[in-house]
């Protein structure tokens, strides 16, 4: 038996879950029970969701048990999302700039969650993210940059425009020293190498064309997604051809 299953029998089994969900936590520590908090948002009520993300940072700390209960709140979204329930989505949004890194990372997570049960919702929106601010851009190329969403050259194709448009907004940014500009700098070092493996025929011109701005963040985002291992599998020669040229 898998342990999410595992998690979630022992969930049903619950009629309260606050105590249980803070001893299983895994913080403080250097990794939240990830299973654990699938299980919670697969099972979940609206009721939960909404008061676990209540939990503000002062109330739930970076790094503290009751982080973890906000970031089961958080990813619990996305199961509404998929369910059809669109009045989080703004929430959700809103926990993209989270000063906590984790319930960043339960946006990303929540998104998925929903484009694997509406991918052309997710694709209808996300637009808009990567049109917002530095943390809400990087949620959407995070969320969207997942191997399993982007098995349809049409989505694939989606996503690699939404990349680029981020990519260009980087390129004119003014405030690079902005701790949102550095998380998103970061996500964007992997994040191409996703989506370009996705769909090779479409994805290489269009990061070529990147590769050769000469502005030194895009450049070092380039340079990282050139290190990837997937993306020497479609085309080593064309990797180290790059790689030689920076």
């Amino acid at each position: 038996m898998k342990k999410i299953e595992e998690y979630r029998q022992k969930l049903r089994a619950l009629a309260d879950w606050d105590a249980y969900l803070l001893a299983e936590s895994g913080l403080p520590g250097p990794r939240g029970n990830i299973e654990l908090a699938q299980a919670v948002a697969d099972l979940g009520s609206v009721e939960l969701f909404e008061r676990y993300a209540a939990l503000d940072a002062k109330l739930a700390p970076t790094g503290g048990r009751e982080e973890f209960l906000a970031f089961c709140g958080v990813l619990g979204y996305g199961r509404l999302l998929a369910e059809g329930d669109r009045s989080r989505l703004n929430a959700l949004r809103g926990f993209a700039s989270d000063p906590r890194w984790r319930l960043r990372e339960a946006v990303a997570m929540a998104l998925q969650r929903w484009g694997d049960a509406d991918l052309d919702a997710l694709l209808g929106e996300m637009p808009s993210w990567s049109q917002g601010n530095a943390w809400e851009q990087r949620a959407a190329a995070a969320g969207l940059c997942e191997p399993r969403l982007l098995r349809k050259p049409a989505s694939a194709r989606a996503v690699l425009c939404i990349l680029d448009e981020i990519t260009e907004s980087i390129r004119a940014a003014t405030n690079r020293k902005d701790s949102g500009f550095q998380t998103l700098r970061q996500g964007m070092g992997y994040c191409w190498s996703v989506a370009v493996a996705a769909l090779p025929e479409a994805g290489l011109p269009l990061m070529e064309k990147w590769l050769r701005v000469d502005d030194p963040d895009v450049r070092w985002m380039m340079r990282e997604n050139l290190k990837k291992n997937r993306l020497v599998r479609i085309d080593r020669a064309w990797v180290e051809a790059w790689q030689k040229r920076f």
